[in-house]
Parts: structure tokens; sequence; C-alpha cells
């Protein structure tokens, strides 16, 4: 996404009802990365993160919104790269996705009609039907991006997150400041 405004790109419907979130909850393996699983000769996991997707999530935070991440598995580099980013919620090796999302919205304060959750798969869905808007990677299981509100265009791992964010900053017409704040103009009419 580079050449839109704030409100260019996405539906009026959709953009709408994204005005209302103040939390985001994002699935880890699958969005925020491919969905590989990757392991060394040691049987170490390796998981390859999006530095813009980092970016994307530092700049709703910037901007107000809360975000959370909600994983099944469990990962001491999911912790790194959380803290990385500062991002305070995070839930690991969580099966009942739909309950650490509960456990999100009473830790946050924040309800579920203004809430959003990407999700990649079937795993995700207890949890994503909870959340006012639904979201995934293009690359997500058939059936979740069919029940999705929006499915990204880019893949998980391959800056699905940020477009998410970008979708979240328009509909609170601060994509534009955010970009600005790295010097980045829209082009003028």
């Amino acid at each position: 996404m580079s050449d839109f405004s704030d409100t260019e790109y996405w539906q009026p419907e959709l953009l709408e009802k994204a005005a209302a979130i103040r939390l985001v909850v994002f699935d880890v393996d699958g969005v925020m990365t491919d969905g590989r699983l990757y392991r060394d000769d040691t049987g170490q996991e390796i998981k390859a993160f999006h530095s813009r997707d980092g970016l994307g999530m530092k700049g709703l935070m910037r901007h107000g919104f809360t975000v959370a991440t909600l994983t099944a598995r469990s990962s001491k580099l999911v912790e790194a790269r959380m803290a990385e980013l500062g991002i305070q919620y995070v839930k690991q090796g969580r099966h009942d996705k739909r309950e650490a999302l509960a456990e999100l919205l009473q830790e946050t304060g924040i309800s579920a009609e203004h809430t959003a959750y990407m999700g990649d798969d079937l795993v995700d869905w207890p949890a994503m039907s909870e959340a006012q808007l639904k979201l995934s990677p293009g690359d997500a299981d058939s059936w979740i991006r069919q029940h999705v509100d929006y499915a990204t265009r880019a893949y998980g791992g391959r800056g699905a997150v940020r477009e998410a964010c970008e979708l979240l900053l328009a509909a609170s017409h601060k994509l534009t400041t955010w970009r600005a704040a790295f010097g980045a103009k829209e082009p003028e009419a």
C-alpha cells in the first residue's frame, strides 16, 4: 500500500466497521510468519518475522491502539520479538483461543465490539467469531477467508499484518499522519 489516502483503498463499509476498533489481536504462525515451522540441527525453532509488519504494529500502538498476540504454540523467539516491539499482551501456549481472548478483553478493559482478530486457520475461529472485525492473510485457510470481513492481498509473514495495520489506521484517519511522520507525503491531486 503506498499511493492511497486514508480511505481510497478500502470499501466504506469495511472502514466504518474498522473505525470502532481499539484492540487488535494477531495470531503468530501463519499471520506474523509464513506458517512454516523451521528447526535447525539442534531442534531449535526458527521463525521469520517481516520488519514491515512490526513497524505497522508499532504504528497502531503509537496511535492509541492496544496490540496483542495470541498463539497456541510457545516460543522464546515470539516472546523476544514481541518485547522488541513493545507489545505488552502476549498469550502463548493457548489452545483455547476463545478463552484466551476473553482474558485479553478483561485485562485490557476493551470489549469484543471494539476488537479485531487476525487469524489464518480453523483453530483461530472460536476467538475470531467473538471479535467485531475478522481479518485474515490472503493465504489463510479457504473457509476462514470466506468468513472474514477482510482477507489481505498480502500473505502471512509477507506483509499481511502491515496491510491490516494500515486498514485500521486508515479507518481512524491516522494513516496519512503516520506516514507523514516518516516524511512520506501523499501525491497532490
